[in-house]
């Protein structure tokens, strides 16, 4: 990879906000997709990449003593600050930084120039390998109740949602239509997930046109669809994850919440999560007390309490228990929405249905989460994660907020997860990216407009390929855990320096524990495997034992069994990869030799654990 330099300034310096240490001196690169630091002060060439799509501001700074600081921030919260010698450098770094960090047309996103050197045949493979149907098999459907329609292959029902959806068996074409007319954009009631064992559904929507008095005849029969799709229940949730004050508000705007006089055996029920603004300036608030130079315990505590981002975080783990017990312990269908439905429903349909099901805690079923509950369901990724240049107030952390909640749970369920804290945060770093096509738009719809699947690639096969640095070593399988009931009381969440403080190295601790894990599991499949290749030939070796206190001449098959039956207390087995060892004494190698003492130390621990 040989990148283009637009922009190259000498001697800038890399302040290190946390390592008490002398700024690094070094070369600025601008290319067409990174900024490059090269650090010419280290010993070893030291490269700092940043990839413009990742920066969501950039400061110019007062003037200093060193020279003209810029400061800038990213979306995957790394925080670089520059000082350049010269104010016109300083000034064409700045505004080219700028340009190049907002793109205005969604053919200048990274993903439809980057090249991996990929036939078209394998970014075609790449796109198939998650398949939503298969997962709808997987919950039984289609069954009697519930089916895969083609109901939206010309986005008629719903602009917003996939060409197929889930809908209950009874619900007509029409009752669908008039159920779409009756809810916000048309996103009508369509399945998430199924849970086999007792028919209970989970669906989601968005809120109903219902003002204070409208009512659907439609829409009131495609819920009563949903509840008798659960025969061994007498009722269903309807839940509102807003505040209900906000609810309210919208009613006065002719939209709202279901009235219960309306719908025959339903349970409503206010979850009160904030909205999107809410949620933006809780982090800008999160992200001032990790940058804190020098915080007193007391100045970080207050800081972290006054931003109420933990606080958040607990709301939306509390609706995905509340929905997830709901379903599971009570046996019941549960339909959610909040204002448009992509954004909190969202959130609480993905955790719910990962505490419900042992698949999603998965590499490939995470994957599949992502896709069902977040892309194909229309979640506005080109919004809120601010990847062109549009309104800073459609921005916000809403996917980083679920990111977060599945690592609080990876906190309290250590063994339960394929996946170690690495794959998230490089999920979190492409759905900002824009290096792959997955999170690029707003909807499947929009995709489709801009060839996504003919000219970008795919993010999972990328990360599959990664399996061994991205696993979770303690993992117990996937039975380990049927389904997960997390502690939601305030002591149980942790603030999360992995993601808000990852970049800041003064601040981890010296010694990661999942760097130790993974070598050991490394160590070990190195050793099972010179296990394994010694034990293939054993039953080739049919001559003496070349170690003293072996009486016998014969090992022959015998020595698969047990490699010390033949021998006496101490003596390591010889082993041969030829007729005979007779005919090849003189010519072992050191490395044999090493593989009889491995093979004799393993036989020693194996004796004395089952001792």
């Amino acid at each position: 990879f040989h990148p283009v330099f637009l922009l190259q300034v000498e001697n800038v310096k890399l302040l290190d906000r946390y390592a008490n240490r002398k700024a690094a001196t070094g070369t600025l690169y601008l290319t067409a997709t990174h900024l490059i630091y090269v650090d010419a002060s280290a010993e070893v060439r030291k490269e700092t990449w940043i990839l413009h799509h990742h920066i969501s501001s950039v400061e110019k700074l007062p003037l200093t003593t060193a020279g003209y600081p810029l400061l800038i921030h990213c979306k995957n919260f790394h925080v670089a600050h520059f000082v350049i010698g010269q104010e016109r450098d300083c000034h064409d770094v700045f505004t080219s930084l700028l340009k190049l960090s907002q793109p205005v047309k969604p053919e200048e996103l990274y993903a439809f120039s980057y090249n991996p050197k990929m036939s078209k045949e394998n970014r075609e493979i790449g796109w198939k390998l998650i398949d939503l149907k298969l997962d709808y098999q997987r919950m039984g459907i289609p069954n009697d109740y519930w089916e895969i329609r083609d109901i939206n292959k010309d986005y008629e029902v719903c602009s917003t949602y996939p060409p197929e959806i889930v809908v209950p068996r009874a619900a007509t074409k029409a009752v669908v239509m008039g159920s779409s007319r009756f809810r916000s954009r048309g996103r009508i009631p369509v399945l998430s997930y199924l849970c086999k064992e007792n028919n209970a559904a989970l669906c989601r929507c968005s809120q109903p046109l219902a003002g204070f008095s409208a009512r659907c005849l439609e829409d009131e029969q495609m819920l009563q669809a949903i509840r008798e799709a659960n025969p061994g229940s007498p009722f269903m949730y309807v839940v509102d994850t807003r505040p209900k004050l906000n609810a309210m508000a919208n009613r006065a705007a002719g939209k709202g919440y279901e009235n219960e006089d309306n719908y025959e055996n339903i349970r409503f029920k206010f979850i009160g999560i904030e909205n999107i603004h809410v949620m933006r300036s809780s982090l800008q608030k999160l992200l001032e007390v990790c940058e804190m130079k020098s915080p007193s315990m007391s100045d970080f505590l207050t800081g972290l309490e006054n931003s109420g981002w933990l606080r958040h975080i607990k709301a939306v783990m509390d609706a995905g228990v509340f929905l997830a017990k709901a379903v599971r312990e009570e046996r019941a269908s549960v339909l959610v929405h909040c204002s448009d439905g992509w954004d909190r429903t969202a959130q609480v349909c993905s955790l719910a249905s990962l505490l419900l099901d042992p698949f999603y805690r998965t590499f490939k079923g995470f994957m599949v989460l992502i896709e069902k509950e977040w892309i194909a369901m229309g979640h506005k990724f080109s919004h809120r994660c601010g990847h062109l240049d549009g309104d800073p107030k459609e921005v916000s952390p809403v996917f980083t907020q679920f990111v977060e909640c599945v690592w609080q749970l990876m906190q309290q369920f250590p063994c339960s997860f394929e996946f170690n804290e690495r794959f998230l945060l490089e999920i979190h770093d492409h759905v900002y990216s824009c290096q792959f096509g997955n999170f690029l738009g707003t909807c499947h719809k929009e995709r489709e407009e801009l060839r996504i699947f003919e000219k970008t690639h795919s993010l999972w096969p990328f990360l599959l390929q990664r399996k061994q640095e991205l696993r979770n070593p303690l993992y117990r399988g996937f039975t380990a855990y049927k389904e997960l009931q997390p502690n939601t009381l305030p002591f149980s969440f942790q603030f999360w320096c992995g993601m808000y403080n990852r970049f800041d190295k003064g601040m981890h601790p010296k010694q990661c524990v999942l760097d130790k894990l993974l070598s050991c599991m490394s160590q070990k499949v190195t050793l099972e495997d010179n296990a394994s290749e010694l034990e293939n030939k054993l039953p080739f070796f049919d001559g003496p034992l070349p170690s003293e206190g072996c009486s016998s001449s014969k090992a022959g098959p015998a020595a698969a069994k047990g490699p010390r039956q033949d021998c006496g207390e101490g003596a390591a087995p010889g082993l041969s990869n030829g007729p005979s060892l007779g005919h090849q004494k003189h010519k072992e190698s050191p490395s044999q030799h090493r593989d009889l003492h491995k093979l004799s130390a393993s036989a020693e621990d194996g004796k004395a654990q089952h001792q």
